[in-house]
C-alpha cells in the first residue's frame, strides 16, 4: 500500500505545480489580498454567518428598545459579542447625522466586500492557473523523456513528471482551490447580507430619531414665536 501511494508522489511535479499555481495566484494581487486569502483558510469551516446573523439580529433588537427611551446617543452601551455591531452602535452613538452613519456604514461594508473579492480573487486565479501548471509540467516531462530515448532506464521518471503534473494540476484545481472559492464566496455573501440587513434597520433608528428630534424643535420654535 505505500508503495502504491509513494508511486503517486513526486517532490518535482508537486513543487512544479503548487508552486507555478501560487505564484500565478499572487503576483497579479497586492500583498494584502495573498496574506487574507491565506488567513481565510483559518475561518473556511468555523465560520457560521447564520448564527452572527442571529446574534446581530438580537443586538440590533436591544438597541431599538433602549433608543426608544433613552435615544441612540446610548446605542455604544448595548453589549454585542459581535465587532461589526458594536462599532456600528458606537459609530450611532457618535456621529451628528443619520447621513454620517449611513456613509460610513456604506464605505465599510464596500471596503469588506473588495477585501473579500481580493482573497477571493487569489484562489480563483490558483484554480485557473493549476491545470495549465500541470500541462506545462506535461510538456516539461516528455520533453525529457524524448531526450532520453537512448535510456529506456531514466524515461520511467521522465513519464512520470509528465503524468504526475497532470494529475497534481487537476486536483489542486477542482478538489482543493475551486472548492474554496466556492466556500468562501458563500461565506462572502451570507455575512454581507446580515451587515447590510443590521445597517439598514441602524440607519432607520437614526433617521427617525433624526425626524422625531427635528419636530421637536419645530414645535419649540413656534411656541415660542
Amino acid at each position: 500500500m505505500i508503495d502504491l501511494v509513494a508511486r503517486f508522489v513526486d517532490p518535482l511535479a508537486l513543487g512544479l505545480v503548487v508552486g507555478g499555481s501560487l505564484l500565478a495566484g499572487a503576483i497579479p494581487g497586492a500583498g494584502g489580498d495573498t496574506l487574507r486569502a491565506l488567513a481565510a483558510l483559518r475561518p473556511l469551516f468555523a465560520a457560521r454567518p447564520a448564527r452572527d446573523g442571529e446574534v446581530a439580529d438580537r443586538a440590533v433588537r436591544r438597541i431599538e428598545r433602549l433608543s426608544e427611551y433613552k435615544g441612540l446617543f446610548c446605542a455604544d452601551r448595548v453589549a454585542s459579542p459581535g465587532d461589526f455591531v458594536h462599532r456600528a452602535a458606537c459609530r450611532l452613538a457618535d456621529d451628528e447625522s443619520a447621513e454620517a452613519f449611513s456613509l460610513w456604514a456604506r464605505e465599510g461594508i464596500e471596503d469588506r466586500s473588495a477585501r473579500h473579492a481580493g482573497a477571493i480573487g487569489v484562489w480563483r486565479r490558483i484554480a485557473d492557473a493549476a491545470p495549465s501548471m500541470g500541462m506545462i509540467g506535461t510538456v516539461i516531462g516528455l520533453v525529457a523523456m524524448f531526450a532520453q530515448m537512448n535510456d529506456p532506464a531514466a524515461m520511467g521518471p521522465a513519464m512520470a513528471i509528465a503524468m504526475l503534473t497532470t494529475l497534481y494540476g487537476l486536483i489542486l484545481a477542482f478538489a482543493i482551490a475551486g472548492p474554496v472559492v466556492a466556500r468562501l464566496e458563500q461565506l462572502s455573501d451570507a455575512e454581507l447580507a446580515w451587515q447590510r440587513r443590521a445597517v439598514a434597520r441602524l440607519e432607520a433608528l437614526a433617521r427617525a430619531e433624526e425626524e422625531a428630534l427635528t419636530d421637536w424643535r419645530d414645535r419649540r420654535v413656534r411656541r415660542a414665536g
